[in-house]
């Protein structure tokens, strides 16, 4: 399998990206964790209950059943990612 230069180029750019977010969360800039509901506006409802059924993302839950669902945000924007590379 060949990699074009601008497959490569947009893999190094999303790279980047994804480093760049990694970078924000360690010093506090961006939380790490993101709700269920702000996942579903960033990401798509349909796109996020798909990963989740396929065991590519872990729902987070601090309590009991009234408590927040919360989502990695490297997680969910590393899928979309990818996602967006295999269309």
């Amino acid at each position: 399998m060949e990699i074009s230069r601008h497959e490569l180029r947009e893999l190094l750019k999303d790279a980047a990206e994804l480093g760049g977010l990694k970078a924000l969360i360690a010093v506090g800039q961006i939380p790490e964790m993101i709700s269920q509901r702000e996942a579903y506006r960033l990401y798509g409802e349909a796109a996020v209950k798909r990963w989740l059924s396929e065991g590519l993302i872990k729902r987070h839950k601090d309590g009991d059943s009234t408590s927040k669902v919360r989502y990695s945000r490297i997680e969910l924007d590393t899928l979309n990612r990818t996602n967006n590379r295999l269309k």
